[in-house]
């Protein structure tokens, strides 16, 4: 025994020593691939030497002597930092992830491919970069170099064991049309679950489920649609209509609607007349950061006092800044959910020959091979077919088939027109620059030095033309085209507000011919949107401290109601509910990582929305069967709300046998769930909601290394239905309070850091104030390492 022990030990002991050995030849080989941070390197094509500083968090200010050279150099910035991250995104636009991840990658590339976006630059790439292509061009050579300056190729190409391919100006492009990607439903998916539905239910069932708003409402232009009013017997009645033989439980979670939070006060709400704009983006959040943070500085004759100083986001792979201040306008983004896809429905001429029939005739469908490379197989062809109103994306039941028209199919979606916004002097510029500017269609809220404020829809808005219902597919007897772009002055817009105040959070912001325009692709719930115009509306004079406390409010405020209603429900004397009620007896009314209530209270709402949900839709079950698709509906609360108040039994979904049923059996179910790994009462927020905010690649290694490409496991505050938007890895993935001309007071946080470098100082750097919401200076800290470009050494 003895001896087997020793044996083991010394087995142990090689298997250790063997851990080491690779832990260090990893170390070494990453360790090539970290930026230089010091001293001086060369950098081809710079017309005098550019100072590269970081501070303590890593973030840079670059002084240059004109605008190719600060591009330049954070090209080659960019490129030391984040050359991985670049080159995902710009791989994901373009449907070319498979040459790196192999098979597993072969489905999202084929449904990026559909829409072509590489071959369409090819053919178009002016429209991208109009004036701008020695920007591009000196940003693509700083890229390279940067790249060509690491002593060995970014370490996550050692791990995959492949080989980064030089930076191209229609690679960036694709990185504007992968934002285009995660913004957007680029395949109309719920427009299309909700047509299908539509197709097959009564008028009073589908007028519920595509309810386009709430009592929560908070719209700038307009008022609140208020709650769904309930159809009576005779207009619906669920005890008539068909089910499906069975139906899934499932997960049961919140409608999506990833996007952000933006708002301004004007001057007239400040101490000394300065306008103040706060600015969250909401997205995926991993490590690195999507964003990276700089200050760019150089001489220039179009800028304010002739001089260039901007400082905020930039996304790497682009040459701008697409969020910050230049000392005279901030600008910030929030994602508007506006309507920017249609289909047509595609009526074949039956001959088997690729005929369609248009408005004019019968055309030909033109097939395009598209090759995708695949890492240890051979390359696969995708065959696209495209139509005049866009490619093929479906094929229906009837032989039939639906062609996908999305505006970023189309020249001039995408510009670089966004980049002239360092030049503004003031609101007026700057909704002049929002004119030009090719981006995915976003709620722009701008502010002043000289305390003005503005808000305004950006983005190239498609001219439909002709007999047209957007949420439907177009056809040959209805006839609607798009006819190019809308001139920016239908662009909806509000300059200078008389409360002083602007607010967006993915909500309906408008109404009436605006919204008509706009359309609705699926707007989030108000109640966000709510929160904080109601906290800007609470007080009369604001600081950037106070903006920030509206960003940070995690008040559980949405709901209240619903805690309320499980109390009393609670009395009835199901012990389902009563154990529920009971745990969640430590409700503070916010989304607290320490509450049960607050997981209890959640948990129990989603689980009978969902049983709501599978009623009111069983009808379209039963018809569709394994077509039918749950579209996202973000404004259901309006149609629950109104049902549980009333409790008509014409509408009682039909697996229960009253809706006190339906109550309690949601609450056994979220029961059964907590209580699987403990004491109800010990089921806290954080405990479902913990960070897990990871490197891409943190998959690919071992699991007891994994954590080493992860942020910390805290556990967050916030969610869904308050400005504090947070789950595990979605949330704000920058926050920033700034008045222009008084950067130094403004404030900002972002999440998993600058460098994409494990080993690097700035991994993770700044991440930990954004946990805890501690205030980190908008502008860039002393520097702590100086680098010096030079065209020569």
């Amino acid at each position: 025994m003895r001896r087997l022990l020793r044996f083991a030990a010394r087995g142990l002991a090689v298997l250790v020593v063997l851990g080491l050995v690779a832990i260090g030849v990893l170390w070494w080989l990453w360790r090539g691939s970290l930026p230089q941070l010091e001293g001086e390197a060369a950098l081809p094509g710079l017309s005098a030497p550019v100072t590269v500083e970081r501070d303590a968090l890593g973030v840079v200010t670059i002084d240059a002597a004109n605008e190719l050279d600060a591009y330049r150099a954070i090209g080659f910035v960019h490129a030391q930092e984040r050359f991985f991250e670049m080159d995902l995104l710009r791989r994901s636009a373009a449907g070319e992830l498979s040459a790196l991840f192999g098979e597993r990658a072969l489905e999202r590339d084929k449904a990026a491919r559909v829409h072509r976006l590489r071959a369409r630059l090819a053919q178009d790439f002016e429209a991208f970069a109009g004036g701008r292509l020695a920007q591009l061009e000196a940003y693509r050579d700083g890229v390279n170099a940067g790249l060509q300056a690491l002593a060995r190729k970014p370490w996550a190409y050692e791990l995959l064991q492949a080989e980064p391919q030089p930076w191209t100006v229609e690679d960036s492009a694709l990185v504007g049309y992968a934002m285009f990607f995660d913004l957007q439903d680029e395949a109309n998916s719920r427009e299309l679950a909700l047509w299908r539905i539509r197709e097959v239910v009564p008028p009073a069932l589908y007028a519920l489920v595509a309810r386009d708003g709430s009592a929560w409402d908070a719209p700038l232009l307009g008022d609140p649609r208020g709650d769904a009013p309930l159809p009576g017997a005779d207009e619906l009645d669920l005890r008539t209509l068909p089910v499906p033989a069975a139906t899934s439980d499932g997960e049961h979670s919140e409608a999506a609607a990833p996007g952000s939070n933006n708002f301004a006060v004007a001057g007239t709400l400040t101490a000394d007349g300065r306008a103040i704009l706060a600015n969250d983006m909401h997205l995926g959040l991993r490590a690195p950061n999507l964003w990276f943070r700089a200050r760019l500085r150089w001489p220039d004759t179009r800028a304010p006092d002739g001089r260039v100083d901007v400082a905020g986001f930039t996304l790497p792979g682009l040459p701008s800044v697409i969020a910050g201040s230049n000392t005279r306008v901030a600008w910030g983004f929030t994602n508007s959910y506006g309507d920017w896809l249609d289909f047509y429905k595609v009526e074949w001429s039956g001959q088997g020959d690729g005929l369609y029939y248009t408005h004019d005739g019968q055309a030909l469908v033109l097939q395009t091979t598209e090759w995708i490379e695949v890492r240890g197989r051979e390359r696969v062809p995708f065959v696209v077919r495209d139509t005049r109103w866009g490619p093929i994306v479906a094929d229906l039941p009837d032989g039939n088939a639906l062609a996908l028209r999305w505006s970023a199919q189309l020249p001039g979606a995408l510009n670089l027109g966004l980049a002239d916004m360092v030049f503004a002097p003031d609101v007026d510029h700057a909704l002049l620059v929002a004119d030009g500017a090719g981006i995915p269609a976003q709620n722009l809220l701008v502010a002043d030095a000289g305390g003005r404020i503005a808000w305004r829809l950006t983005g190239r808005l498609p001219d439909r033309r002709g007999d047209c219902t957007p949420t439907l597919p177009m056809s040959v007897d209805a006839p609607c085209r798009w006819v190019g772009w809308l001139d920016p002055i239908h662009n909806p817009q509000i300059v200078d507000p008389p409360s002083g105040r602007l607010w967006s959070a993915n909500n309906r912001l408008v109404d009436g011919e605006a919204l008509a325009l706009v359309g609705d692709a699926g707007y989030a719930h108000g109640a966000r949107a709510r929160q904080i115009r109601d906290g800007l509306f609470a007080r009369e004079s604001f600081t950037e401290t106070d903006l920030l406390a509206i960003q940070l409010d995690d008040r559980a405020l949405f709901l209240q109601r619903w805690h309320e209603l499980l109390a009393a429900e609670a009395q009835r004397g199901d012990p389902a509910l009563q154990a529920l009620a009971a745990a969640a007896a430590d409700w503070n009314g916010r989304a607290d990582p320490a509450s049960a209530g607050y997981r209890i209270v959640r948990g129990w709402r989603l689980a009978v929305l969902g049983r709501l949900q599978q009623g009111l839709l069983a009808p379209a079950m039963a018809a569709l069967g394994d077509d039918f698709v749950m579209p996202d509906l973000p404004q259901f609360e309006a149609v629950a709300w109104p049902l549980l108040e009333q409790r008509p039994a014409h509408l009682l979904p039909r697996a229960y046998a009253s809706w006190d049923a339906l109550l309690a059996d949601a609450a056994g179910e979220v029961r059964s769930q907590l209580e699987a790994t403990g004491p109800l009462a010990q089921r806290r927020w954080g405990e479902r909601n913990t960070a897990a905010i990871c490197h891409p690649l943190a998959a690919a290694l071992p699991a007891f290394t994994r954590g080493l490409l992860c942020m910390p496991a805290d556990r967050l505050a916030g969610d869904g239905h308050m400005p504090r938007v947070q789950s595990p890895a979605f949330g704000a993935s920058e926050r920033m309070v700034v008045a222009p001309g008084h950067e130094a007071e403004g404030i900002v946080h972002m999440p998993g850091g600058q460098s994409g470098h494990p080993l690097s100082p700035f991994w993770g750097a700044g991440h930990a104030d954004w946990v805890r919401g501690d205030p980190s200076p908008f502008l860039p800290g002393p520097a702590q390492y100086r680098l010096r470009l030079s065209a020569e050494l």
